[in-house]
């Protein structure tokens, strides 16, 4: 059997590093924190008008929520638990009463698996804004959720 050279040894750590922070958000190794999966829903009430169940974005105030836009949850200190880049939203009915045309005032809702520790509270920061609080919500039909409504 022949050994490897170290070269090869950086060049496979490396790889499986990035492999790591890809698949994670958050980072491998000693020092990430074990987490449990949970969902952030975050809910934009900018009442855009567009076709329900469409890909979406915040509107006017709430530009930078936005595919791609980086996002960390932090606990209370403001440690960061996870980062990652938003997925695109999901335009929602801003009402329940239907209006009988396609393109209706709505919310755009944006669902965010993480893995995060227990903590005693949760934040999220998307694009380095000020940190939104999330409630934390166990008993969620879909799985455990953390949950911020804006604004």
């Amino acid at each position: 059997m022949t050994a490897a050279s170290p070269g090869s040894r950086r060049v496979a750590g490396l790889l499986a590093g990035l492999a790591c922070v890809g698949a994670f958000g958050a980072g491998c190794g000693a020092d990430a924190p074990a987490g449990s999966p949970m969902t952030v829903r975050l809910l934009v009430r900018d009442i855009n008008i567009r076709p329900a169940g469409v890909d979406c974005a915040g509107s006017g105030a709430y530009l930078y929520v936005h595919r791609s836009a980086p996002y960390q949850v932090t606990d209370r200190d403001g440690a960061v638990l996870h980062r990652g880049e938003l997925p695109a939203g999901t335009a929602v009915p801003a009402f329940e009463e239907d209006l009988e045309v396609e393109r209706i005032p709505t919310y755009c809702a944006f669902a965010i698996p993480v893995s995060v520790p227990e903590r005693g509270g949760y934040r999220l920061v998307i694009d380095g804004r000020p940190p939104i609080e999330l409630t934390t919500d166990r008993e969620n039909p879909e799985g455990p959720s953390l949950v911020a409504v804006i604004p």
